[in-house]
């Protein structure tokens, strides 16, 4: 894929963003809580990776992993410049340490997301099963078709996944384009 949008085959742009249009926009829109500047996250992201292939590194991660970082720090990014801060609860404006703990929650609940939606399907649906239905594990075994051990052991597997959605990823030195604003 990378080698295609490198020699600028509008078709390989066009697969990439059939395949992670959804998980940009719905990341972007869980940040911003905004349709427009979702969509326009949207836009600058596949933008920024049609103008510019090569800073995507395949040792650094899935091409999924990376769309959903720069997302991330697009939408970011966005809220912190925009010129309206965001409303507090009582309509105000929010304080740089309120703006900052916001951030910090929308990252946590769009690593969240990215993490539910990457995860394999037998686990996720499991985590479906408990969280949505309700459903213990002895009855989202009977629901999957499966023991009731597999069914406990996809619902810790699954939860231990999510649970890093509140790790802090590591600050590794990153390639130009990976740590600014698009």
């Amino acid at each position: 894929m990378q080698q295609r949008l490198a020699r600028g085959e509008a078709a390989a742009l066009a697969e990439l963003y059939d395949r992670f249009a959804s998980l940009v926009h719905n990341l972007a829109h869980r940040v911003l809580e905004d349709e427009t500047a979702a969509d326009r996250v949207t836009r600058e992201v596949f933008g920024y990776v049609w103008e510019n292939p090569d800073a995507y590194d395949p040792q650094q991660g899935s091409l999924r992993a990376w769309i959903a970082m720069l997302t991330q720090r697009q939408a970011v990014h966005r809220l912190r410049e925009s010129q309206t801060a965001p409303a507090d609860a009582d309509g105000g404006t929010l304080t740089a340490e309120a703006l900052e703990e916001r951030i910090r929650e929308v990252s946590v609940a769009a690593r969240a997301d990215y993490i539910v939606t990457s995860m394999p399907a037998p686990l996720r649906a499991a985590l479906e099963l408990a969280y949505f239905d309700r459903r213990d594990y002895r009855e989202a075994a009977a629901a999957l078709g499966v023991t009731e051990d597999e069914a406990r052991r996809r619902l810790r597997l699954g939860l231990q996944l999510l649970s890093t959605a509140h790790v802090q990823p590591p600050r590794a030195v990153s390639p130009p384009g990976y740590g600014r604003a698009l």
